[in-house]
């Protein structure tokens, strides 16, 4: 049998031919990202706990199929609501760093968070992830049944090390900054992965041929004018270039 080369970072690689890594995130840290869920919808099924003493005064069988149940309704449920709220986290991936990504790095869907939280139920067979953990060990990109099917990957978002200010200040003033709400909003929606590719971006702007660079800028800059749209007047003669160093500006200043 054999089995798919495993590592442990995605590579996406842009129709410009720029390469950027993610960091998959271990089964091992997954597992103990699961656990914390796995409380977390334990406690709020206790919360249910008379409604589940009355039907078990009436009929204890009837208690026991409303609890098993209402522990896959609450955990499905509980996984739908805070990866899509969170943009791919659950409490137990925010507390360690981890995030749920298309695998091609592009947005996730919700149609996606829905099928990988449906199938969560099989990955659970025969007893707490036993097929999704197997799965895990044995695929290239550590994905369960339900990563397989969504086409998710999980990764790790590690802090941010601030970066050195000085190559992201903008060449001229930042018009951006006259507008604090928006700003505000942008630094918000922002998440950290995009925030460290477009510093990585800028760092290595000289690195990439000249149709590269204006293409990958491009990119870049229609993202964020979709992201927090800003009045016209104000990114008027703005270059896609200086416009996304103004944003990393805004994120990191």
């Amino acid at each position: 049998m054999l089995f798919a080369a495993r590592t442990n970072r995605l590579q996406v690689r842009t129709p410009e031919g720029i390469l950027f890594s993610f960091l998959l995130a271990s089964p091992v840290t997954r597992f103990l990202a699961v656990s914390i869920d796995v409380a977390c919808v334990i406690a709020l099924i206790s919360s249910l706990r008379t409604v589940v003493g009355l039907l078990g005064i009436l009929d204890p069988d009837v208690a026991m199929a409303f609890q098993i149940v209402a522990y896959f309704v609450v955990s499905v449920a509980y996984g739908i609501g805070t990866e899509w709220y969170w943009r791919g986290q659950t409490i137990g991936k925010r507390l360690l760093r981890l995030r749920v990504l298309d695998e091609r790095g592009l947005k996730l869907e919700f149609s996606q968070i829905v099928i990988r939280n449906l199938l969560r139920c099989v990955d659970l067979l025969p007893a707490f992830y036993a097929v999704g953990g197997t799965v895990c060990l044995l695929t290239r990109d550590t994905q369960r049944l339900g990563d397989i099917a969504a086409n998710t990957i999980v990764v790790r978002n590690p802090p941010i090390l601030e970066p050195d200010l000085d190559q992201l200040r903008p060449d001229k003033w930042n018009s951006l900054r006259s507008h604090l709400h928006l700003s505000a909003r942008l630094r918000q929606c922002v998440t950290p992965a995009m925030a460290a590719l477009t510093v990585d971006a800028i760092l290595r702007r000289e690195e990439f041929a000249s149709a590269e660079r204006l293409r990958l800028f491009n990119e870049l800059a229609q993202y964020f004018k979709t992201l927090v749209p800003y009045p016209a007047e104000t990114i008027e003669g703005v270059t896609d270039e200086q416009y996304v160093r103004n944003v990393a500006d805004v994120i990191f200043r």
